[in-house]
């Protein structure tokens, strides 16, 4: 189910890898000639994203695994913990390492006035705006045709999404210090755009952090969806009522299903397995995601039992 998604994905990761790669290299060479915190900053943040799109491209190999008798239920929960170490390397390469600029800028140990370094990094700002623009279209164009994922659920595309977006904001940041210190020589205009790119980055590294914490932990469906499912259960005519419907997302495409349900008095054990069996095998044809379904049966008393209970349950 997920093999074509998933190919578009990594698609849309190499994408943006080949892009960090080279800006990264391009945004070093330009720091490192200039001085420029700002852009110094924005390096580490290519880098940074470097080597998250290596653990999202780790995601997306291992959480395929087939269940196994160590993991029944898959290994789909890989794909937010590789998201949570992207996170992580987002908050500590790309603001820490902002952060750090802007202390550096603001204690003058950095900040040279070679206007021509500066000229050769704003150039290289500009080639990574059209770099890191054109990966983010490939990735929202991609998630616009993924309408049944989306970039909700996807963690992955997700995280491409969110870093490429921060990085155009960060290029945007880097330029407009660069150009203030040009013109008025003061490098605090630098370290106010570190500062700035440091709290994106340790804003968008908390959000998809906090995603994928909660992913990880055990996230239940759209109240939505628990709505419909509980809905189709309880309208089988040997239902009663649906007294609890628990749901957990364990992938991107898997979804465990876990109801407490009354059955109608008057049916035999072989009846309720047929039900059961039934009602399982509708729910996953409705929602091929849910491909854990459980039911427990609280109350299926029949003549017979009823009668050798003394009409108790």
């Amino acid at each position: 189910m997920t093999g074509k998604p998933d190919r578009k994905t990594r698609i849309t990761v190499l994408v943006a890898l080949a892009a960090n790669l080279v800006i990264a290299a391009a945004k070093t060479v330009g720091g490192l000639v200039s001085g420029s915190p700002a852009l110094l900053s924005e390096a580490a943040h290519s880098v940074a994203d470097s080597l998250n799109e290596v653990f999202l491209l780790a995601s997306l190999h291992r959480s395929r695994r087939p269940a196994d008798r160590k993991h029944p239920f898959g290994y789909g929960k890989e794909r937010y913990f590789w998201a949570l170490l992207a996170a992580v390397g987002i908050f500590i390469m790309g603001g820490c390492f902002s952060f750090l600029q802007g202390f550096e800028a603001v204690g003058g140990a950095t900040g040279k006035d070679s206007y021509t370094g500066y000229v050769a990094g704003l150039a290289v700002l500009g080639v990574a705006l059209l770099a890191e623009g054109a990966s983010l279209a490939r990735a929202l164009y991609q998630a616009r045709r993924q309408p049944g994922t989306g970039i909700g659920r996807d963690p992955a595309l997700r995280t491409v999404v969110a870093e490429d977006g921060t990085a155009v904001v960060g290029v945007l940041l880097a330029a407009a210090g660069m150009v203030l210190h040009m013109v008025t020589g003061d490098v605090v205009y630098e370290a106010v755009a570190s500062f700035s790119i440091g709290l994106l980055l340790v804003y968008v590294a908390y959000r998809l952090g906090r995603d994928a914490m909660t992913q990880l932990i055990g996230e239940a469906a759209d109240p939505e969806l628990r709505g419909r499912i509980s809905a189709l259960i309880e309208a089988q005519p040997e239902i009663d009522n649906v007294d609890e419907l628990l749901t957990m997302q364990l992938g991107l495409d898997s979804l465990l299903v876990a109801a407490r349900v009354d059955l109608m008095p008057g049916l035999d054990s072989e009846e309720v397995e047929l039900v059961c069996v039934r009602i399982k095998r509708t729910v996953k044809k409705t929602w091929p995601r849910a491909d854990h379904v459980f039911l427990d049966v609280t109350e299926a008393p029949s003549e017979v039992s009823t009668e050798q209970a003394g009409g108790t349950r």
